[in-house]
C-alpha cells in the first residue's frame, strides 16, 4: 500500500478503487493516468471517475505529479481526502488561467446526501507546466486527527496551502477517509489531466 505508481501498465493495480462505476471511455493508463472529465458538476461526491486509494496508517503522505495542460475552463482536478467531510488541493481552470487551490467544506449527511459543495480557502499562482500536490493524513483512532495540504512546482520544496482538515469519526462512514484523485468539469466536458505518478510514504 506504499510506494509509487507511474501508471505504466494497461490496467490499474488492485489497490485502486473507483468511487462510482467508471466511464471507461474517459480514462486510460500506460503513459501516466489520463483522466478526461466525465461529469459536469460542482459536487465532488458526484464526480465520476474519481480514483481512490486507502490511507496507510498511522499516518501517511500521498503525492501526485499532475500535468494540467489540457484542462478546460471550469475544470477542477487534484488530490482529495474523501469521506463525509472532504477537502482537496488541486488546480482550477478559469477564464484561461490555471491556478492552485485548496478547498474544503465538501460534506454529506448520514443519508449520503450532499449538503456542502466546498469553499476555497487559499490559492496560489501556477507558474510551471507541472505541479506536485501533497496530502499528509493522520488516521490514528480518536478525534481531532488532521490532514494537511501542500504543493510544489519542482517536486522538492513543498509549500503549505489552506487549512488543515479535521478527520471525522462518524460510524455511518465506517470505511474511513481515502486519498482520491479526481478531474471533473463544472461547465462542459472535454478537458483532461495526466497524473504522471502517485506515491504514498509513511
Amino acid at each position: 500500500m506504499i510506494g509509487t505508481d507511474e501508471f505504466t501498465a494497461a490496467t490499474l493495480a488492485a489497490k485502486w478503487e473507483w468511487n462510482h462505476n467508471p466511464d471507461d471511455s474517459k480514462w486510460s493508463t500506460g503513459n501516466g493516468l489520463r483522466l478526461q472529465t466525465a461529469t459536469v458538476t460542482n459536487d465532488l461526491y458526484r464526480a465520476r471517475n474519481t480514483l481512490t486509494h486507502r490511507i496507510q496508517g498511522p499516518s501517511s503522505t500521498a503525492t501526485i505529479e499532475l500535468d494540467p495542460a489540457q484542462m478546460a475552463d471550469g475544470d477542477r482536478a487534484g488530490l482529495a481526502v474523501l469521506r463525509n467531510n472532504s477537502a482537496w488541493i488541486g488546480v482550477r481552470r478559469e477564464n484561461g488561467v490555471t491556478r492552485i487551490s485548496m478547498t474544503d467544506g465538501h460534506t454529506m449527511d448520514s443519508g449520503f446526501n450532499t449538503v456542502g459543495t466546498g469553499t476555497e480557502r487559499a490559492s496560489a499562482e501556477l507558474c510551471g507546466s507541472t505541479v506536485w500536490l501533497r496530502v499528509t493524513a493522520d488516521i490514528r483512532p480518536g478525534a481531532e486527527r488532521l490532514a494537511h495540504f501542500s504543493y510544489s512546482e519542482d517536486g522538492s520544496d513543498f509549500i503549505p496551502l489552506g487549512t488543515a482538515l479535521t478527520l471525522g469519526t462518524s460510524p455511518a462512514f465506517f470505511m474511513g477517509p481515502r486519498f482520491a484523485v479526481f478531474n471533473h468539469a463544472t461547465q462542459a466536458l472535454g478537458g483532461a489531466v495526466t497524473v504522471k505518478r502517485f506515491s504514498v510514504a509513511v
